[in-house]
C-alpha cells in the first residue's frame, strides 16, 4: 500500500534518479517535476529516464519568462547583491521552482515534496521555508538529512553502484572534479577541487563567459531602456539588434555580456547555515544590468530617497540568499522597493568590452539633474552665498565635538 504521493524536484542527474528509485523503494508514489529556467538541459531524455524509473507523472515546466519578471527583475530594481558581490543567481531561482513544485502537489494532491539538496547547504532552506510558506500542511522529504539515506550512500561511488543495480542509467562521461548550477542569470560552481580557497579555478571551468583575454578588440555598445525600474528595451548600437520582452532582453545581456567575459568573481561567502563556503559564478547579463540600473536610478531618484532604499537593498538581498523570499517581511521589503522604483525611466548608453561595462551616457524625461544649477558657467536659481550660512550650521556639530575634545585632554 502506498505512503502518498511525493513531488520530486528532479533534475536527470544521478542523484534525484538515484532518490526517486529509493522514495519507490520507501512506497511512495513519486511524480517528477523538471523546471526549465534557462539551463542546458535535454528535457525531453529527463522526463523519458524517469518514466523509466516508475514515476507516476512527470512534469516539464517552462519557468523561464516567469523566472525573469516575476524574480530576476525584482532583484534588479533593488540592486540585489549580497555581501557586496554575490548577485544571487542561485538564490532568487529557487523560490521559483519551488512555487510552481507547490502548485502541482496541491494539483495532485500530493502530500509529500522532495529535493535533492544536501545537509549543509542553503537550497535546502530556500526550497522548503517557501514550500512551507506556500502550502502549510506539506511533508517534506530531504533525503540527505535522512540517515539510512545518508548513510547508504556516503558518496558517488555508492549512488553509482546503487544504479547499476537498478537500471538507472549512470553518466558515460567524466564527472568534472567540482559541482555546477545553472540557469538563465547565471552559473554556480563548488565543492570538489574548489573547496581549497587558495585554489585557481581551471581555465575550462567557466561556460557562460569568454575569458577577457579572448574576447573581441570590438566594443559592443548597448542602449537599455528603463521603465519602473525594469529594462523594457536593449538596442545594440553596433549592429542595430533590439530585444523588447524580458526573456530576450535577459538572453541577449547575457550573449553580449558572455562574449565579454562580463560577471566572472570568485569569493568566499557566509552561508545562512552557519559555514563560510567558497563559489565562482559567472553573471554575465544581471552584471550589465546591475550597473545600467544604478546609473538610471541614481540619475532620477531624490537623495534621501536613494540612501533609504540603498539600506532596503541590503535587507532584500539578506532575505533572498536566507531563502525568505515569501516571507511578510520580503513582502514589504519588495513593494517599498518598486515604490522607489515609479521614477526610474531612461535610457543608458554603455560599452561592454573586455571584462568590463562603461558607461558612457544617460537620459531621462524624469531625470532630477538641473543641468543649468549645477554649471560652473552659470548661476541660475542658487545664490552661492546661502552655502556660507549652509556650512557654518553643519560646523556647529564639529566645532563642539572639537571643543569637548580639547577640555577632556586639557583636563588629563
Amino acid at each position: 500500500m502506498s505512503k502518498g504521493t511525493v513531488v520530486l524536484a528532479y533534475s536527470g542527474g544521478l542523484d534525484t534518479s538515484c532518490i526517486l528509485v529509493w522514495l519507490k523503494e520507501q512506497g511512495y508514489d513519486v511524480i517528477t517535476y523538471l523546471a526549465n529556467i534557462g539551463q542546458d538541459e535535454d528535457f525531453e531524455a529527463a522526463r523519458k529516464k524517469a518514466e523509466s524509473l516508475g514515476a507516476k507523472k512527470v512534469f516539464i515546466e517552462d519557468l523561464r519568462t516567469e523566472f525573469v519578471e516575476h524574480f530576476i527583475w525584482p532583484a534588479v530594481q533593488a540592486n540585489a547583491v549580497y555581501e557586496d558581490r554575490y548577485l544571487l543567481g542561485t538564490a532568487v531561482a529557487r523560490p521559483c521552482i519551488a512555487r510552481r513544485q507547490v502548485e502541482i502537489a496541491r494539483r495532485e494532491g500530493a502530500q509529500f515534496v522532495s529535493h535533492g539538496a544536501t545537509g549543509k547547504g542553503n537550497d535546502q532552506i530556500r526550497f522548503e521555508l517557501t514550500c512551507y510558506a506556500l502550502y502549510p500542511e506539506v511533508k517534506i522529504i530531504a533525503p540527505w538529512r535522512i540517515p539510512e539515506f545518508y548513510n547508504r550512500f556516503r558518496g558517488r561511488t555508492d549512488l553509482m553502484e546503487y544504479a547499476k543495480e537498478h537500471g538507472i542509467p549512470v553518466p558515460v562521461t567524466p564527472r568534472a572534479p567540482w559541482s555546477m548550477d545553472a540557469n538563465l542569470m547565471h552559473i554556480s560552481y563548488e565543492s570538489g577541487i574548489l573547496e581549497n580557497p587558495k585554489s585557481r579555478a581551471p581555465a575550462d571551468l567557466y561556460l557562460m563567459t569568454k575569458n577577457p583575454e579572448d574576447s573581441p578588440n570590438v566594443q559592443d555598445v548597448l542602449e537599455i531602456e528603463f521603465k519602473k525600474g525594469v529594462p523594457v528595451k536593449v538596442t545594440n548600437m553596433n549592429d542595430g539588434i533590439s530585444k523588447n520582452t524580458a526573456l530576450d532582453i535577459f538572453s541577449y545581456l547575457n550573449e553580449i555580456g558572455g562574449k565579454h567575459g562580463v560577471g566572472r568573481i570568485d569569493i568566499v561567502e557566509n552561508r545562512f547555515i552557519g559555514m563560510k563556503s567558497r563559489g565562482i559564478y559567472e553573471t554575465p547579463g544581471g552584471t550589465v544590468l546591475l550597473k545600467a540600473h544604478l546609473d538610471i536610478e541614481t540619475f532620477t531618484m531624490d537623495k534621501e530617497v536613494r540612501r533609504i532604499k540603498q539600506g532596503l537593498g541590503i535587507k532584500f538581498s539578506e532575505l533572498v540568499y536566507n531563502g525568505f523570499w515569501y516571507s511578510p517581511e520580503c513582502d514589504f521589503v519588495r513593494h517599498c522597493i518598486a515604490k522607489s522604483q515609479e521614477n526610474v525611466e531612461g535610457k543608458v548608453q554603455l560599452s561592454v568590452f573586455k571584462g568590463q561595462v562603461y558607461i558612457l551616457g544617460r537620459e531621462s524625461p524624469k531625470s532630477l539633474y538641473n543641468e543649468e544649477l549645477v554649471s560652473m558657467d552659470v548661476q541660475g536659481d542658487y545664490d552661492p552665498c546661502d552655502a556660507s550660512g549652509f556650512i557654518r550650521i553643519n560646523a556647529v556639530r564639529l566645532r563642539e565635538h572639537h571643543r569637548l575634545q580639547g577640555l577632556s585632554s586639557t583636563k588629563q
